[in-house]
């Protein structure tokens, strides 16, 4: 079946180069005049956002709607709660969502969408601050507006001059540009990030602490300084974590014992079953509290090529072990 308008055209590669990167110099070069306009506007939608005591209300149809759906996720995963409306719903009802304690960020590259337009005397009667998204100063949309930020283009990168691609490009760097300004405003961390994205890998290396992935108990491999190598090495294989801790009778940590200490210890010719396991280990071992990141304990076994590390608490005492395995497991790397 042929389209509509017609016959298609042949294939042509070097025309289709062509368009793609007259396509990026197009929307580069209205991003680059979209940063030379920026004024005290965007500083005072900025700081209207901050005063908000509710939620920033995201409208926007057709293309502009797909562009605030988008610029809604990025302020809610970035610290300023946020949600999308679609304004042909909000005629029917969903406008109770929005309460006078929100601020409404209206997309609209004509600012004459009548979906929008419809709502504005709404919104002005619930005393709704509105802050307008528009190509076109002189709309409906911006003569209402508190604040207008001009997200106007020379032209589309449609080669009709007509499909929103520039325009929509110059929206979505805007919202981007507010939801930047708002996170550095509120002291946002990467922590925070990592709350509002829990099934992510940054989520998993900022909320995984290495409590949540030690073993403990009787899964622990430990031993007293009076031990016997073939104790220690009894201990090691039962415990499967290539290492033992040498530990007091108060459970503090005396020393390790890993199993390439067992390899050096072979080289070297040491005579071992005669020796005890506080002859054996390694006095002083590297340790991390229960406290700290997971990741933190990542970073600890890559920089001194080690597979184990003792888990003790303030006064050295032994409360678990974590493992390279485990770190493995919970996909903290």
């Amino acid at each position: 079946m042929t389209p509509a308008s017609g016959a298609p055209r042949l294939f042509d590669a070097e025309q289709t180069l062509r368009l793609a990167r007259e396509t990026f110099e197009i929307e580069a070069a209205a991003l680059r005049a979209l940063a030379a306009r920026v004024d005290a506007r965007f500083a005072q939608a900025v700081q209207l956002v901050l005063r908000t005591k509710g939620r920033v209300v995201v409208m926007g149809m057709g293309k502009s709607g797909h562009i605030g759906r988008k610029i809604a996720a990025t302020l809610a995963s970035t610290g300023t709660p946020a949600f999308f409306v679609h304004p042909a719903e909000a005629s029917h009802g969903d406008l109770g969502m929005v309460t006078a304690d929100d601020l409404v960020l209206a997309i609209s590259n004509s600012g004459e969408s009548h979906e929008l337009t419809a709502l504005l005397p709404v919104l002005k009667r619930l005393g709704v601050p509105l802050v307008a998204l528009t190509g076109q100063l002189q709309s409906t949309l911006a003569r209402h507006a508190d604040l207008t930020l001009d997200c106007s283009v020379e032209r589309e990168a449609c080669p009709l001059n007509l499909a929103p691609t520039t325009s929509t490009t110059a929206q979505l760097a805007m919202g981007d540009a507010l939801a930047v300004a708002l996170l550095e405003a509120r002291g946002f961390r990467p922590e925070d990030f990592a709350r509002s994205h829990p099934g992510g890998a940054l989520g998993r290396k900022l909320l995984t602490h290495v409590r949540d992935v030690m073993r403990t108990g009787d899964a622990l491999p430990r031993v007293r300084p009076e031990a016997t190598f073939s104790t220690l090495m009894r201990e090691m294989s039962a415990k499967s974590l290539g290492a033992a801790v040498i530990v007091d009778a108060q459970d503090r940590v005396l020393g390790i014992f890993t199993d390439g200490d067992l390899r050096r210890r072979i080289e070297a010719g040491a005579e071992l079953r005669t020796a005890t396991a506080a002859q054996l280990m390694h006095a002083n071992p590297r340790c991390i509290a229960p406290d700290a990141l997971a990741a933190d304990a990542a970073e600890l076994m890559e920089r001194h090529a080690i597979t184990s590390v003792p888990v003790v608490d303030a006064q050295g005492t032994l409360l678990g072990m974590v493992h390279i395995g485990d770190l493995m497991r919970a996909k903290v790397i």
